[in-house]
């Protein structure tokens, strides 16, 4: 049988649990209407966000929509992608433009730079032989022919001289022989030393022309001859025919070059009345310059070359010489006989087979040079 105090402590028990259950279900009730009220609470915040953000793109995309807005936008856009377009051109263009102009300097620098190795090659060349760059005194005769790039391989001094002679002084005595007036002669060389195309100014003593004409064949390095044919041409003197040929073995620009200035020997010897230089005359002149061996070179005339005054610089050639032509004529205090004429023996024998070689190329100057009708004057 229980005691009273079993019975006593299930009463407390089941009183315990009886009150626990009805707090837990009205805790339970109290917890379920506050997650109701929150969860009202958010669906309330949601909606309202939604229906902000809704009514702020609406908003936005009405006003995007209006004509005024959608054009601005369109200018901006048109605005934006026209100046992109043209940044982007004128990088490229730039680009482009910089490169043309970089290949441009790079070409100009390959060509200035070949030139000035070929214009330092040849000027060293032409140093050891004593001669500058643009000097015609000295200077090998197809040189000067290929330089000036002319129709005839004729050295242009030489055709100046002719025709100055020619128009102006076919009757001057002793042409040729006459030393002439240094002064002038070695103007006159510094001024083709300079320009192979200058000009003879006007009022030039004949004398001094035709003295300027054979020093420059003086000068040459080789006879006009040449060296090779010296014992054949010297062999063929007494027949027209031999001569003939063994004249077409020599270098265009020396057959040329001596049927031009033997054709102006021709012209002075037909005047010789009033000149007083005939065929042997000119002969006796001209062979020393004209024909010769090696080791035996006219040099007594390279006193008018080697040290010729200072040329005008080239920006007063290219308008008027420095000098006038009645400059050049004055008296410069030496008393000089014009018509002197310079002794054939320089120390050399004198070479009787070269002069009748050009007593017979002077003489028979047409039945030899079957082309002599290319030589024609002014």
């Amino acid at each position: 049988m229980p005691s009273a105090v079993s019975q006593q402590w299930q009463e407390k028990a089941t009183g315990f649990f009886s009150s626990s259950g009805v707090k837990l279900k009205e805790a339970s009730q109290t917890a379920g209407t506050f997650v109701g009220e929150v969860a009202k609470d958010a669906k309330g915040n949601v909606t309202d966000v939604a229906e902000r953000v809704g009514s702020m793109v609406k908003s936005r995309w009405a006003f995007l929509r209006q004509p005024a807005t959608r054009h601005a936008v369109q200018e901006s856009l048109i605005s934006a992608a026209a100046t992109t377009g043209t940044f982007l051109r004128k990088g490229i263009t730039g680009t482009k433009d910089r490169v043309v102009v970089g290949k441009t300097k790079v070409e100009e620098v390959a060509k200035k730079t070949a030139q000035k190795s070929k214009t330092i090659l040849t000027d060293i060349e032409r140093w050891q032989k004593g001669v500058a760059s643009t000097d015609v005194f000295g200077v090998p005769i197809e040189v000067t022919v290929q330089r000036q790039q002319a129709i005839k391989p004729i050295p242009l001094i030489l055709v100046k001289c002719a025709d100055y002679l020619i128009l102006s002084g076919i009757n001057s005595q002793y042409l040729f022989k006459a030393e002439g007036d240094k002064k002038v002669i070695e103007q006159l060389v510094s001024a083709y030393n300079q320009d192979f195309n200058a000009s003879i100014p006007e009022g030039v003593n004949p004398i001094d022309v035709a003295a300027l004409a054979k020093y420059y064949i003086a000068s040459l390095p080789e006879p006009l001859t040449t060296f090779e044919l010296y014992d054949e041409i010297k062999s063929a003197r007494s027949s027209i025919h031999a001569m003939r040929n063994v004249l077409k073995m020599l270098p265009s620009v020396n057959y040329m070059t001596l049927e031009f200035i033997t054709a102006l020997l021709l012209r002075v010897s037909q005047k010789s009345v009033l000149n007083k230089m005939d065929a042997r005359s000119l002969a006796l002149e001209m062979a020393p310059v004209i024909m010769w061996q090696k080791d035996r070179k006219p040099e007594s005339y390279r006193k008018y070359w080697s040290h010729p005054l200072k040329s005008p610089s080239k920006g007063s050639m290219d308008s008027t010489p420095t000098y006038s032509a009645w400059d050049m004529l004055e008296d410069d205090g030496e008393d000089m006989d014009a018509s002197s004429h310079i002794p054939l023996d320089d120390g050399i024998p004198v070479d009787f087979g070269a002069i009748e070689v050009i007593q017979c190329l002077i003489e028979q100057h047409n039945p030899i040079f079957t082309d002599a009708n290319e030589t024609v004057w002014r």
